[in-house]
């Protein structure tokens, strides 16, 4: 039965209308050999977080694979490391620096912070690893966490400039967030199991967590002054030496 045009409006301004329809996926070695160009193939998909490092020593062993691929096939890429109480910030960030190199991001990184990782949350040591990723990467990295994690230690005023990433496979989160991730079990052409989905609320959009590329400049070029620096004063040294 066809129903009248008005109801139909109706019910379509009754519809939940927080949510964004861009979505992305996170992905590690436990979704094997992807087919990134089927994977592209999908208009819904349009960015990709891979799992880069864990802790201080342990590296995702498809990671390469897989920042390449997803972005030769066009993909937005972006990496995210899973924090460890076990070691020390400084020690997490050189594994993360190391494992990605010199692999361009076009997303903000992604802080990964699950109770399964943290049988105690130094919050000291998560600051001080935002800090540095964020020096590094020229953008505030973005917290992957739960609701209680959230609700238990970043619901105060210090983390409102952060972006959050919320895993919630029952409902919406319910405090403000960038991104949900809704399931693990999406199922998607060019993978063969499972892969985690995720998507915006209105208020954000891809744009919203894409590297800016003036702070990456800025960052490229303090490095460049600060190496030229270095460099001329060893010069006079070098010369002294040889006189």
């Amino acid at each position: 039965m066809r129903k009248p045009v008005a109801v139909i409006i109706v019910m379509l301004l009754l519809l939940p209308v927080s949510l964004n329809a861009q979505k992305g996926i996170d992905v590690s070695r436990f979704q094997d050999s992807i087919n990134w160009k089927r994977v592209a193939k999908n208009s819904n998909i349009e960015f990709v977080y891979v799992k880069a490092t864990e802790g201080a020593s342990i590296s995702d062993p498809m990671y390469k694979y897989n920042i390449k691929k997803a972005k030769d096939a066009g993909l937005l890429v972006g990496s995210y490391h899973v924090y460890s109480s076990r070691t020390t910030a400084y020690q997490q960030f050189a594994n993360f620096k190391k494992t990605l190199g010199k692999t361009k991001q076009d997303l903000v990184p992604v802080l990964d912070i699950e109770a399964l990782h943290c049988n105690k949350l130094y919050m000291k040591r998560v600051d001080k690893l935002l800090e540095l990723m964020e020096k590094e990467y020229g953008a505030k990295p973005m917290i992957y966490t739960s609701e209680k994690l959230y609700k238990t230690h970043f619901d105060t005023k210090k983390y409102k400039k952060y972006h959050f990433f919320i895993a919630n496979y029952k409902r919406e989160p319910s405090m403000a967030y960038t991104l949900w991730q809704y399931t693990q079990r999406g199922k998607l052409k060019g993978i063969a199991g499972f892969v985690d989905f995720s998507k915006f609320s209105r208020k954000y959009s891809v744009d919203s967590i894409k590297i800016k590329k003036k702070g990456a400049e800025m960052k490229q070029n303090a490095d460049s002054a600060a190496a030229s620096r270095k460099g001329a004063s060893a010069t006079p040294a070098a010369n002294s030496a040889k006189e």
